[in-house]
């Protein structure tokens, strides 16, 4: 197949760019604001109503600074260490799914203590809607033509810009139907229908099936993504991805025990 070459920047206004994957970021922000509203009004979470925009806030912010130091320190810690200046320049490229996880746990576990409202509560409600943000965070790599996969030669393989000429796996696609669309209407599903034994659910079940879940889609997806060049295998089998979204796994599955048994269900 050819890639469909697209311009990744949408229109420019003088010096300023608007670009796909910008947008993108814009749009799963705006999903998820609209479903969290709609889950605190369904829901009757009346408590975290006073809170939900700056709650809001907080964690946008801790998902671009935990995305982007993630980045730096899991892909690329060497060069930047050489370059200090240029970790701010988001704009160049370069965010961590897994950073900004840590840091919109971190984010939000500060500002919900300080509020004193239920933790896990609140990571329930926005967990479910995260998988809409990634996506749209895929398309735009998709569109950008950047984080392509292995060479191969299924039929729908396609030669990217900054891939050589061979045709390679459009794993970017993989993970925006993995990662994002099965994985929402599978947490979204989970969380809004009303089934008997759902109620025997501790607040932070959802939480933990979204690291679980994320962490088994991206394990399997990054057996056609080509690794980061400048870090290629670990180990000589296992990529920097498959690392952390095993350490995302062990983790959801703890959370899940600990969630249980501290609240005395089973």
């Amino acid at each position: 197949m050819t890639f469909p070459t697209i311009d990744p920047v949408i229109f420019s206004l003088g010096p300023l760019q608007i670009r796909w994957y910008g947008l993108m970021y814009v749009l799963g922000f705006s999903v998820s604001y609209v479903l969290v509203q709609k889950q605190i009004r369904n829901f009757s979470y009346k408590d975290l109503e006073p809170w939900f925009e700056n709650l809001n806030l907080v964690l946008i912010l801790s998902v671009v600074i935990g995305g982007r130091l993630g980045y730096v320190l899991f892909y690329n810690f060497s060069y930047y260490l050489q370059h200090p200046l240029e970790i701010p320049a988001t704009w160049t490229g370069g965010m961590s799914f897994h950073g900004a996880c840590i840091g919109v746990l971190l984010g939000g576990w500060l500002y919900v203590r300080k509020k004193k409202l239920d933790f896990w509560k609140c990571a329930d409600i926005y967990a479910v809607t995260i998988p809409v943000g990634l996506g749209l965070g895929r398309l735009g790599n998709f569109i950008n033509g950047e984080l392509f996969g292995r060479v191969s030669t299924v039929p729908w393989a396609m030669a990217f810009p900054g891939g050589g000429p061979q045709p390679r796996h459009p794993s970017q696609l993989y993970e925006m139907l993995l990662e994002g669309f099965l994985l929402f209407a599978i947490l979204w599903t989970l969380k809004t229908r009303p089934w008997e034994n759902k109620k025997n659910w501790p607040h932070g079940s959802m939480t933990a099936l979204f690291l679980i879940a994320y962490g088994c889609f991206r394990m399997f997806v990054e057996l056609f993504r080509e690794p980061d060049q400048h870090i290629g295998f670990l180990l000589g089998f296992i990529t920097m991805g498959q690392l952390l979204s095993s350490l995302m796994i062990m983790t959801g599955a703890i959370l899940w025990w600990v969630r249980i048994k501290t609240t005395g269900k089973n």
